[in-house]
């Protein structure tokens, strides 16, 4: 399952990547701080929503707010990954599929999900390349992650898609469900790895 966005002459990512986070640099660091770093990452106007957007400057992004605002940054972004969540809940899988899921055998939702996840990795992977490593236990890496290309730190951050993964599977297979990064290419790994497990 290879949901990497290699069609694309430019690589693309999902535009809730950037308007999620918005309000909550907004909420956070107020509008001032919020438009220097929009500005610092080349994005000088709001996406619409409607199609995907050069992931480029969405990687610098999210990789300054990290650099900048070091201790703020993990909240912020599991913020705006748990507000993605939310938009994917209400605007893209459709209510009689939610239902189903939800009254579905925890681990067979589980696996569905990922299906429908791999299916569209290219929202939240852009160029990186996505797979489901394993299914019991579940695992998701995403080869050259975007969003933290390049960087180096000393343990995992990609606290964006911890918590997209989580909102999803919490909502949908099952409220005790976790999301860990166990491994993270900016920590020199070969591909962000995330654990999606059930409370022991």
């Amino acid at each position: 399952m290879d949901g990497g966005a290699h069609g694309f002459a430019q690589a693309r990512i999902g535009p809730n990547a950037v308007l999620q986070l918005v309000p909550v640099l907004d909420r956070t660091l107020g509008r001032p701080a919020r438009v220097r770093l929009l500005t610092g990452a080349g994005l000088f106007e709001m996406p619409d929503g409607t199609a995907m957007i050069d992931e480029g400057p969405v990687a610098r992004l999210h990789q300054t707010m990290r650099r900048d605002f070091p201790d703020l940054a993990p909240g912020m972004a599991a913020a705006a990954g748990r507000r993605t969540g939310d938009y994917i809940l209400i605007h893209r899988i459709p209510r009689r599929a939610q239902r189903l899921l939800r009254i579905l055998p925890a681990a067979l939702s589980a696996r569905l999900l990922a299906q429908a996840i791999a299916q569209h990795a290219w929202t939240f992977a852009g160029s990186g390349r996505f797979r489901v490593a394993s299914r019991v236990p579940l695992v998701f890496e995403i080869a050259d992650n975007p969003l933290v290309r390049g960087e180096h730190a000393a343990a995992p951050v990609c606290h964006w898609h911890v918590a997209v993964f989580a909102r999803l599977f919490t909502r949908l297979a099952a409220p005790d469900y976790t999301c860990v990064e166990t491994d993270c290419c900016a920590n020199g790994a070969r591909a962000c790895r995330f654990v999606l497990a059930r409370a022991a």
